[in-house]
């Protein structure tokens, strides 16, 4: 093997690092770890640009648009409706009747993808019947537009595998067929905001202020513990007093100093913002404490 050719193979992978490091900086998901899977993801655009990595790093720094197209690369965009039902259950039985008296409640869905998140907060309220779904407001953000104009559009054909665990009377309810798929209904698109965010971003996050529940599922999975940290500092600080998160099942805040405190249900997890005077409690202190659960 000759000294050029073990000379472009160690440009290849300092090259490949360098991107990983970007990537890193721009929005916490960190490859640094795994450069082999980084290379998998983008080799079909740096060979339809035809380009090397040292080019394509060039390429980013002139052209920030070309951001746009590799975070559709890297980002995982899994999701369907009604995901993590245990948690939709824990939002309509628990923490709804907490703020029936409140005149405007904000949920932000981070790091939506193509919509169905939000979308199922939004039908979870209505079939709640607790608050008024007009007294909802919903932000939706994510950090790869792509998906974002789906979610925007709210379609989605009929043999998706994001609907295999909506139930029949809730398609009738709240989706409209059209052509070969089904359309959320206007008065449920009409309670959410969507728009690009970074997390890392606070310029992004500015339109987002104070909000009283927080749902980012399955997002902190792909960071380590800075970047961790740091969107955990930007949701205590977005949240109300007394407001929740909701984390996938796999994230947890354990051994972080946090302003957090965990609440454990019958079949899920979540956090709760403390504060010093909430006014809230979660269905099992109020039943132990011999009050009547709504």
């Amino acid at each position: 093997m000759n000294m050029e050719y073990l000379s472009e193979i160690q440009d290849h992978k300092m090259r490949l690092k360098d991107l990983a490091q970007m990537i890193y900086d721009l929005c916490g998901l960190n490859y640094l770890d795994n450069l082999p899977l980084l290379a998998s993801k983008v080799s079909k655009r740096l060979s339809g640009l035809n380009m090397t990595f040292g080019e394509y790093i060039e390429c980013l720094t002139r052209n920030p648009q070309e951001w746009d197209h590799l975070v559709e690369l890297i980002t995982n965009n899994e999701t369907y409706f009604f995901r993590e039902e245990s948690q939709l259950n824990e939002l309509s039985h628990v923490i709804l009747p907490q703020f029936r008296d409140k005149k405007c409640i904000r949920i932000w869905s981070a790091a939506c993808s193509t919509g169905e998140e939000p979308y199922s907060l939004a039908m979870t309220i209505a079939e709640s019947g607790i608050v008024p779904l007009k007294s909802v407001h919903i932000i939706a953000t994510d950090i790869n537009r792509k998906v974002l104009q789906i979610a925007r559009r709210g379609w989605y054909p009929k043999n998706s595998l994001c609907f295999r665990r909506t139930p029949k009377e809730m398609l009738d309810r709240y989706f409209i067929p059209q052509d070969d798929g089904f359309q959320i209904m206007g008065f449920i698109k009409d309670r959410i905001e969507f728009r690009y965010a970074n997390l890392l971003n606070d310029q992004d996050l500015a339109p987002v202020e104070k909000v009283d529940i927080l749902f980012c599922r399955n997002v902190l999975i792909y960071f380590d513990s800075e970047a961790t940290r740091r969107v955990i500092a930007k949701f205590d600080r977005l949240l109300n007093p007394g407001g929740y998160l909701f984390l996938g099942h796999a994230e947890t805040l354990t051994g972080m100093n946090t302003n957090f405190e965990t609440i454990h249900a019958h079949s899920t997890f979540y956090y709760r913002k403390r504060s010093n005077d909430s006014g809230v409690h979660h269905l099992d202190e109020t039943l132990s404490q011999g009050g009547k659960a709504n």
